[in-house]
């Protein structure tokens, strides 16, 4: 399996396996996204972008919904959220966005990287 696959086939996996501990199905509670927080995370850089000590500022941030669980696309958002703060440690950028639009509008640019 590709590497790619790979990681997305998990991601799936991990939310399912959570997911149907307790509560409604395909959404976690707040002990469900204790229990993925506190064993699915190892890395130190990590587990300090997400607090699983501090659950409920952790879901605060996550239920975009307000309805007292993580859904799969909240969960997704989790992911990518953790994914972006590792890239930037690992790279030291702090990516496209922030305040303003575009400089310089009009001129000609270097083409600015993707990340």
């Amino acid at each position: 399996m590709a590497r790619l696959d790979h990681v997305i086939t998990n991601i799936v996996d991990i939310f399912q396996e959570y997911a149907k501990d307790e509560g409604k199905k395909n959404k976690l509670n707040k002990e469900e996204l204790k229990k993925v927080l506190q064993q699915e995370i190892q890395s130190p850089e990590l587990k300090g972008t997400i607090n699983a000590d501090d659950i409920e500022e952790s879901m605060q941030m996550l239920d975009k919904n307000h309805d007292g669980e993580v859904n799969f696309r909240e969960f997704c958002r989790c992911v990518s959220y953790l994914a972006k703060c590792h890239y930037k440690k690992k790279t030291g950028k702090e990516g496209k966005g922030g305040k303003g639009g575009k400089k310089g509008k009009g001129k000609e640019q270097e083409p600015e990287q993707e990340d």
